[in-house]
């Protein structure tokens, strides 16, 4: 999209001031007036931030041109990339979008628009924001967490976590949820748990029988339950329930090694019942689930579990402006998605009335940290962690010359570079790496530090590998990660995005059925990939056993110095069969 097409939409777009909570902006001088005024618009308030992946500094984030909806996911929140976004914010005729919030919201035009509107989050300016939004409720606030908050970042994995834990004590964190946080040792989540100054909750996780028989830790031995699986907090006088729900494919999608002694699920039986105990027992006025399921998943549970007014969810990074409404046997329930990496704050006002909740109002403001001044207080806490680390995390390694991104269904940029690095340095045929959703974007002409590396692969198991494998097993591979990604059941979605690949070019039908999906592999010189022979493979991040490689951030560090300059405009995306058309993809090659 050219600029002339991007500022068509903007002067004919009628959506949303109150989007964002601001006035409009003027489009020519980008004044503001004041883009964080919203006052409370109801007796409780209650504040959402979610997938913040240890991004204590204001960074770049790009929204995907690729997020595909499949069944009846296709064409509804959160499966609208661009101006299939935006025409659904215009279809709701509720208020007027700036220029500055379709940056905020979509992908288009997002260097030129970075480099005019600034970077995203910072804990510090978080924190400004927080302590403001807090303010202007009368009752004060409720902060919640969804998680994939302890893991992200250099200083998160070098203090295994406790870095954030301190910056969400300070941050003022009443509740939160997990789903990378567990892939620490067992004793280490329980640590910074038990250090953090709110409330750790997660329904759906439990212990083992066996470990419940060994005297393993837990909240409650009856029930087996780990952490607690709900909390009562009053806000103006109101009874508000939070329930927790961890990620629950956490020792599928990450290392079991990590939690042998745990078990998650979706659990949406037990769910059922403990909403149900909880409105009969403790009379709550509103029941809010905070959520690390992804949206897809969320919405499915909301047509099927009675009792629960609100889910705060998180995982699948999505920002999304409008609340879906979702009507299930009981009622009705609402449900959100607050983005990642800092970069928004959902605000939900809950009014109510004489037979319980009213009406609502719901807000995602996107985090600018040019228009918040950075809290002085949280600021020295963050230069504090980030000083014994500073020399490594600013080393430059190289200077790209295009934008470098993660996000979307497919390869980005970023993750192109990570394959490519994996195989020039281990001299592979083909690579292979996670279609992990956090990491950060890289403007053009920015130079490429090793923090900006790991921001892409900063985790508890980095190390890569180089093995043999067969056609057949890297079809196997890629079907099976497809499937998890497009399966038309939201219960079966169980991670992240589709497998990044380097070396080989694949078709893929994201509507076709399981094993049926993958076609027309070939290596780049147009080699039909051979299903009987061997292929050199290169990867990193292994789940079921610790490989026996350099970290992977070595190996894109060496690439990079030795290349000095980046250039890659797009990711080596497959061919795609049976998506035309649909309003998830957008700017594809």
């Amino acid at each position: 999209m050219n600029r002339r097409e991007f500022l068509d939409i903007l002067w004919k777009g009628s959506v949303v001031a109150g989007l964002s909570g601001c006035d409009r902006l003027d489009s020519n001088s980008n004044a503001v007036k004041d883009y964080y005024n919203l006052p409370a618009s109801g007796e409780a308030r209650i504040l959402h931030i979610t997938d913040t992946h240890a991004q204590l500094q204001p960074v770049y984030f790009r929204e995907p041109n690729v997020n595909i909806g499949v069944s009846q996911a296709r064409g509804r929140f959160p499966h609208l990339v661009g101006k299939n976004l935006l025409a659904e914010l215009t279809a709701a005729k509720s208020l007027t979008l700036s220029e500055r919030d379709i940056h905020a919201f979509t992908y288009l035009d997002f260097s030129e628009s970075a480099a005019v509107y600034g970077k995203v989050g910072g804990f510090a300016h978080l924190k400004t924001l927080i302590d403001r939004l807090r303010g202007e409720s009368p009752g004060g606030a409720l902060l919640l967490d969804g998680g994939d908050t302890w893991q992200g970042s250099g200083t998160a994995l070098w203090t295994r976590g406790k870095d954030m834990v301190g910056a969400c004590n300070r941050l003022g964190v009443d509740v939160m949820t997990g789903h990378w946080e567990f892939t620490y040792q067992a004793e280490e989540v329980l640590e910074n748990a038990r250090a953090f100054h709110g409330e750790f909750v997660a329904q759906n996780v439990k212990a083992t029988e066996d470990a419940l028989f060994d005297g393993t830790e837990v909240y409650d031995e009856d029930s087996g339950h780990v952490f607690k699986p709900y909390v009562i907090k009053t806000l103006n006088q109101r009874r508000i329930a939070v329930i927790g729900q961890a990620f629950p494919y956490t020792p599928i999608a990450n290392p079991r090694r990590f939690i042998p002694d745990w078990t998650f699920g979706i659990r949406a039986q037990e769910l059922s019942e403990l909403s149900a105990r909880i409105r009969e027992q403790e009379k709550p006025d509103a029941v809010v689930l905070l959520s690390h399921n992804g949206m897809d998943v969320d919405l499915k549970l909301a047509s099927e579990v009675v009792g629960i007014d609100f889910i705060l969810g998180g995982h699948t990074h999505d920002g999304v402006p409008l609340p879906v409404t979702v009507e299930n046997p009981g009622g009705k329930t609402v449900v959100t998605n607050a983005g990642s990496n800092g970069k928004y704050v959902g605000v939900l006002d809950i009014k109510f009335g004489a037979s319980g909740i009213s009406g609502f109002q719901y807000r995602l403001l996107p985090v600018f940290a040019n228009l918040l001044s950075a809290d002085p207080a949280m600021q020295t806490y963050i230069d504090e962690v980030r000083t014994p680390w500073l020399a490594t995390l600013n080393e430059p390694l190289a200077v790209t010359e295009s934008l470098l991104y993660r996000r979307g269904n497919f390869s980005g940029t970023f993750d192109q570079l990570i394959c490519d690095a994996l195989r020039d340095v281990l001299d592979a045929q083909i690579s292979l790496s996670p279609g992990f959703r956090w990491g950060t974007s890289v403007l053009p002409g920015e130079t490429i530090t090793m923090e900006r590396v790991l921001d892409q692969t900063c985790m508890s198991y980095p190390e890569t590998y180089v093995r043999e494998m067969s056609g057949e097993d890297i079809r196997f591979v890629l079907e099976s990660v497809c499937d998890n990604l497009f399966n038309a059941d939201p219960y079966y979605q169980q991670g992240g995005d589709m497998v990044r690949v380097g070396g080989l070019r694949f078709s893929c039908a994201p509507n076709a059925a399981m094993g049926k999906r993958i076609d027309d592999l070939e290596l780049l010189d147009g080699t039909p990939l051979d299903a009987s022979k061997r292929y050199k493979v290169a990867g990193w991040a292994t789940v079921a056993s610790q490989a026996p490689g350099a970290p992977v951030w070595e190996v894109v560090a060496d690439y990079l110095r030795a290349a000095k300059t980046v250039n890659i405009t797009r990711g080596n995306n497959p061919v795609l069969k049976g998506v035309e058309g649909n309003p998830g993809l957008a700017d594809y090659n």
